[in-house]
C-alpha cells in the first residue's frame, strides 16, 4: 500500500520543505493535502514574471497602445500507468498553472485543464504525474497582431547594460526589435524581406531562419546580423534548442506541397558549430528526442523518459498531425528511397488528441 503522506504529524513538514530542493518534489509535495501546500512555498521556476510593452499599429508599425510579455515555463508531463499496462501512454505538453482555490477536493496546487473530444474539461493533478522541463517560451497578453509567428525576449547583463532587455517579434514577412532603454517597435535591418520560419534564443544571442533559405544569428547589443552557413537546402526548416548544450537545424523536404503528408516527409539535421558559425549535418541527436510543432520546437533528453514509454532516444516527433516518430536511416523496403536522411518510422503511432489549452498526445503500444 502507498503511503499516506497526509497523517505525516505537521510539526515535521518544516524538517521536510528544508531538505526538498528538486522543483518538481516541491510540486509533489504541494499537492499531497493542504497542510503541505502551505509549509512548501511555491517554486520560484514555475513563477511567470511579465513586462509591459507597447504595441503595435498594423498600417503605420507605430509603437501604440501597451500589452503584456509574459515567461511561460514549458514541461512534458506524462500520466503514470502501472507497469503491467496495456493502455497507451499518455503525454502532454504544456505550461502549468498555478491554482490557490482551497475548495477543490483533492490539492490541486499545480494543474492543467485538459480538454480532449469526448470527455469533459478536467483539471488534472500534478502529483500522478511525471514531470521532465523543457525551458520556457514567451507569449504576448493583450494583444493579438495578425500575422503573429511568435516573439523572443533576451536579458541583457554586460556591465552597464544589466537590467536592459531585447524583445524581438516575428511579424508577417519583417522582424520587429524593441529594446527597453527606447521602448519602442522599430524593423531589424539586414534580414530578408521573407516569412520568418524559426526564431529562437541560445546561449545569450538570437537565431532566425527563414523560408529564403537562410539562417542568421543576431548580437542583442549591437543589433548586428550575422549569416550562417550553409544556407539550408530546403526551404522548411526549423531550430530547435537542446538547452543552452546545443542549437539544432532540422531541414524538412515536402515531396508533394499540394498534400502535407507528414508521413512522407525526410529531413536533414544540423548541430550549430558556433565557434566556426557553420552548421553540421549529424546522424545522431545525443540521444535526445525533439518535439516540433505546437507550443513551438523543444528538446527533452530519452534518459529522462520511463523505459518502453513509446519514445526512444535519437527521434523527431511532429507534433502537428497523428504521426509516427521520425529517426535516421529507416529502410523503407524500397530500394529507391535514400537511407542518408531522417524519415517516418512504424514503431509506435502518436496520436494528437488535442492541441489547447496543452498539447495531448497518446502513444500506442
Amino acid at each position: 500500500m502507498k503511503p499516506d503522506w497526509s497523517l505525516l504529524p505537521e510539526e515535521l513538514l518544516p524538517i521536510v520543505s528544508k531538505n526538498v530542493e528538486d522543483c518538481f518534489d516541491v510540486v509533489h509535495a504541494r499537492s499531497v493535502c493542504n497542510s503541505w501546500r502551505s509549509t512548501f512555498p511555491f517554486p520560484s521556476c514555475l513563477l511567470r514574471p511579465s513586462y509591459s510593452l507597447p504595441t503595435l499599429d498594423e498600417f503605420t508599425l507605430e509603437s501604440k497602445d501597451l500589452c503584456t510579455l509574459e515567461k511561460v515555463p514549458l514541461f512534458v508531463f506524462r500520466v503514470k500507468t502501472p507497469a503491467a499496462s496495456t493502455s497507451p501512454f499518455e503525454y502532454f505538453l504544456g505550461g502549468i498553472g498555478r491554482d490557490d482555490r482551497m475548495d477543490l477536493p483533492s490539492p490541486f496546487q499545480c494543474s492543467v485543464k485538459v480538454e480532449i473530444p469526448g470527455y469533459d474539461s478536467t483539471l488534472m493533478n500534478m502529483v500522478d504525474c511525471q514531470i521532465l522541463s523543457l525551458g520556457h517560451q514567451y507569449r504576448l497578453v493583450g494583444w493579438e497582431p495578425k500575422d503573429y509567428r511568435g516573439v523572443v525576449f533576451l536579458p541583457l547583463n554586460k556591465k552597464g547594460r544589466e537590467g536592459e532587455f531585447v524583445v524581438i517579434l516575428n511579424y508577417t514577412n519583417i522582424l520587429m526589435v524593441l529594446t527597453s532603454a527606447e521602448m519602442k517597435w522599430k524593423r531589424l535591418e539586414n534580414v530578408p524581406y521573407a516569412i520568418c520560419s524559426d526564431l529562437v534564443t541560445f546561449r545569450g544571442r538570437f537565431y532566425a531562419s527563414f523560408l529564403s533559405r537562410n539562417t542568421f544569428v543576431i548580437d542583442p547589443y549591437s543589433l548586428e546580423v550575422t549569416l550562417l552557413m550553409p544556407s539550408p537546402q530546403k526551404p522548411l526548416n526549423y531550430l530547435v534548442a537542446s538547452g543552452n548544450d546545443e542549437l539544432f537545424l532540422v531541414e524538412v523536404t515536402i515531396l508533394n506541397f499540394d498534400i502535407i503528408d507528414f508521413s512522407r516527409f525526410t529531413c536533414i539535421v544540423s548541430r550549430l558549430d558556433e565557434e566556426g558559425g557553420k552548421w553540421v549535418e549529424v546522424t545522431d541527436l545525443g540521444n535526445r528526442v525533439f518535439f516540433i510543432g505546437h507550443f513551438g520546437n523543444v528538446s527533452c533528453s530519452a534518459k529522462e523518459l520511463p523505459d518502453g514509454c513509446g519514445l526512444s532516444g535519437n527521434s523527431i516527433l511532429f507534433t502537428n498531425e497523428p504521426i509516427f516518430a521520425y529517426k535516421y536511416g529507416v529502410n523503407t523496403g524500397s530500394p529507391e528511397d535514400d537511407l542518408n536522411c531522417w524519415r517516418a518510422t512504424r514503431e509506435n503511432r502518436v496520436m494528437i488528441l488535442n492541441t489547447s489549452p496543452v498539447l495531448a498526445l497518446q502513444i500506442e503500444r
